[in-house]
């Protein structure tokens, strides 16, 4: 993992200040030493500590803006080595990138907008995760936004409707909104229409020929929304266009989710604790259930780590969700259960990770039969995501690998009840919107909040 050391320059500018300069170590063998661009009067900054005074307020809220503006370039620096390979980083390379940060709306080149000009539409789409730097999770959500405009596309040659062609300038409200009910009606469009999903299928697991697509619920809808807004805002930053057809979209523009479920931490151990010894393949992916409801990360993260991962009897990673934004270094302490089951299955992984996984898909449904062979089988209350109503189902028919992520944070929560404290070992971010969901899922705590009236 890179490294960045902060220090000051001995040189003052005209105003008395000093420049911070950043000693970079992206790995064992590169470590430069650049000029950040950000500077402070040199009392303000000592033994690697910004000093604040005491009743400066106008002083205090400069520091604060440099401190921030500091912090933020480092953040772009650890991404940068995040997201290059190693043979790019060199100093030329992490000076560039720190005047681009600082002049991030700099005009470019009219020749080198022409060049992105001449590529198609959902080309571009293509290659922005890619140009970003955006996490496997961000490229996979793109990956669904261009598969989905190409069959736009196609459809509306299918249907003569003009223009047909995408482009920058052909969006318009009333475009996005044919757009949306286009994925709202995919199902039936496919019945109709099969052709147009076989070069670009809407549902991408292994098949002798095209699925039927399944419904779209709202949220699917405004993620695939999400990232085409992000995609518009940023060809207008580059200058490959004007238009920003979101200006007057009226569309849902926020997720609802319903109150997470989770399992308590008694169903927790009754499961880890289940006789399975008659299904040896189910009784391992028990234990890779509970592993996971012991450490809590995604389930894109579990299934990567290796040996490496474990440092002094704990886990450490960078989340892969959200490294390209904060590449912060989540360690969670391994609790005596979640070190025996290390243990117990070490090197028994043909790829060298900790535990031997199984592919996600069988994972799920393992999980499933777990809970229905040791009796989890309550019913819980969830929010339909195609309909978006509400339903009653056996907690054991909806259990996923998630599950043991939301089994980890609801659990933390109920005991400490403060988000930033779980959510340095979930990888949640600070005011993340999950947490307000699990404030209305403990009836302990409610119970015991009646109690206080009696």
């Amino acid at each position: 993992m890179a490294t960045i050391t902060r220090s000051l320059s001995t040189k003052e500018d005209g105003n008395g200040r000093v420049e911070f300069m950043l000693r970079i170590n992206s790995n064992r063998t590169t470590r430069v030493r650049v000029r950040s661009g950000i500077f402070i009067a040199k009392e303000r900054f000592v033994d690697g500590k910004f000093v604040y005074p005491r009743a400066n307020p106008k002083l205090t809220a400069e520091l604060r803006e440099i401190e921030n503006t500091l912090h933020n370039l480092e953040q772009m620096i650890f991404t940068l080595c995040e997201t290059t390979p190693a043979e790019k980083l060199k100093k030329e390379l992490f000076e560039k990138e720190i005047d681009r940060f600082h002049h991030p709306k700099r005009e470019r080149k009219p020749k080198e907008v022409e060049e992105k000009l001449q590529k198609k539409f959902i080309e571009l789409v293509e290659e922005f995760p890619t140009k970003r730097g955006l996490s496997e999770w961000r490229h996979r959500r793109y990956g669904v936004l261009s598969r989905s405009l190409h069959r736009f596309e196609l459809y509306r040659k299918v249907k003569r409707q003009q223009p047909a062609k995408l482009d920058f300038e052909m969006f318009t409200t009333d475009i996005l909104e044919d757009y949306e009910r286009f994925l709202r009606n995919e199902p039936e469009i496919f019945d109709k229409y099969p052709r147009i999903f076989e070069q670009y299928p809407a549902e991408t697991r292994k098949a002798r020929k095209s699925r039927r697509p399944f419904p779209k619920g709202d949220n699917t809808i405004i993620n695939i929304f999400a990232c085409l807004r992000t995609f518009f805002h940023w060809a207008i930053e580059e200058g490959l266009t004007t238009n920003n057809p979101f200006v007057k979209y009226k569309g849902k523009t926020t997720e609802h989710y319903g109150t997470p479920y989770y399992i308590t931490l008694e169903e927790r151990d009754r499961i880890a604790d289940f006789d399975l010894s008659a299904n040896k393949s189910l009784a391992v992916q028990r234990d890779i259930f509970i592993f996971h409801c012991c450490i809590g990360c995604r389930i894109s993260d579990l299934m990567r780590l290796t040996p490496a991962n474990i440092i002094n009897d704990a886990v450490e990673y960078i989340a892969s969700k959200t490294k390209g934004e904060r590449p912060n270094v989540i360690r969670v302490p391994l609790t005596q259960r979640a070190k025996d089951i290390l243990e117990r299955y070490k090197g028994e992984d043909s790829e060298g990770r900790i535990l031997p996984f199984i592919s996600s898909q069988k994972y799920n449904v393992a999980i499933k039969k777990i809970f229905k062979e040791c009796g989890i089988t309550r019913i819980v209350t969830i929010l339909n995501p195609t309909t978006g109503e509400e339903e009653q189902r056996p907690i054991n028919e909806i259990a996923s690998s998630h599950l043991a992520r939301r089994t980890f944070v609801g659990n933390l929560y109920k005991k400490v009840k403060d988000p930033n404290l779980v959510g340095a070992l979930s990888g949640h971010k600070e005011g993340s919107r999950a947490f307000s969901r699990y404030r209305d899922i403990d009836d302990d705590m409610k119970k015991e909040l009646i109690g206080l009236m009696e």
